[in-house]
This record gives structure tokens, sequence and C-alpha cells, in this order.
């Protein structure tokens, strides 16, 4: 008890002495690194994608909040198979997949330069939880440009494939948007 008293007041005192700002107790918010202004061209709405509205801004992020055993995330649908709305082919390995397979696209930040690329991450909602393989980067740099016209990313998005939604059971009214938690597994 003595022990915990004395560590408590060496915290009380940092901070009383103004130097919270050193020690962080979280880390610092994720906020935009821009805006880039949208145009309309090129959007296949498959999934119920959104398209960049002309000249609407939309922010871009570097960063995305911290990655916990229990990561909020909005979770939205998206084909990875070639013809579908995801795009090219998956950044992590340059390929197509099925959307029968459980796989996934993360935010920028979460992507972290592809060091979760081909890694399982856990997702649960609905009371259920799958394993999913983080195949690709949901851009939260870059959008409304010529060659597709979706807008960045949210900082805090999973993109999910079918499989993993049907898995989840999500109700259908649901399906495209849902939030969801997630960990590295």
């Amino acid at each position: 008890m003595e022990s915990s008293m004395a560590s408590l007041a060496i915290v009380l005192h940092v901070c009383a002495g103004n130097y919270c700002s050193r020690y962080p107790l979280m880390e610092p918010p994720c906020t935009p690194s821009g805006y880039v202004r949208g145009n309309s061209r090129n959007c296949t709405t498959q999934d119920s994608s959104d398209c960049c509205k002309e000249g609407e801004m939309y922010p871009r992020y570097r960063c995305s909040p911290p990655v916990t055993g229990d990561t909020p995330a909005h979770m939205t649908i998206a084909s990875f198979a070639q013809g579908g709305d995801g795009g090219g082919p998956a950044e992590c390995d340059g390929r197509y997949h099925s959307d029968d397979q459980m796989l996934a696209s993360l935010s920028t930040g979460w992507y972290d330069d592809g060091s979760r690329c081909n890694r399982s991450i856990r997702i649960s909602g609905n009371g259920r939880y799958v394993l999913a393989k983080v195949v690709d980067e949901c851009d939260s740099v870059y959008g409304c440009e010529a060659d597709q016209s979706y807008p960045p990313c949210p900082n805090n998005v999973i993109v999910a494939s079918p499989a993993v939604w049907t898995a989840l059971a999500i109700p259908e009214a649901q399906v495209g948007d849902y939030d969801v938690t997630w960990s590295d597994a």
C-alpha cells in the first residue's frame, strides 16, 4: 500500500510539475494531414461503395487510432475479385482474391506500410468473431483521382470481403456499414 501511494505521488508530482505533455497518458489524436477535392469519374458502386462528389473536400489521414486488444473500427464491404469494386489487385501480393475468402483491407495507419500484410486479424461483431487475412490497404491518403473516384478511407476502417460479413451473420439491412472491434490475431 505504501509503495502504491509513493508511485501515485510521483505521478501526481510529474503531472503537477507540468510534464504531462512529456509523458502523455495516451497517444495524440489522429488528425487529418490535408484534404483532397472530389471528382465523380470512374466509380463502381457494386457493394454500395460511395463515390467522390464533384468539388467536395475529403480529409486525408496518414495515421489511425492506436491498436489495442479491442480496437473500435468501422467495417465496410468490398470485392477483392477482379472486376469488383475493390479496385486493382491486392497490395500485399499483387493478386485478386475470391470473395469467398476471409479477407480484409486496413486504413493506412493500421496497414502500417504493409507490416500486417498476409497476417490474420480478429474481427468481432454481432456477438461473433472471425479471423481475416490482411491483403490490402484502404488508402486514407489518396482518393478521388483519375483512375478511381472513391474518397480516401477514413482512418478507422476495415474493408472486409463478403465472406467476413456472412461469417459474422450481419443483418442484411446493415451489410456494408457496421461498427466492429478488431485486434491482431
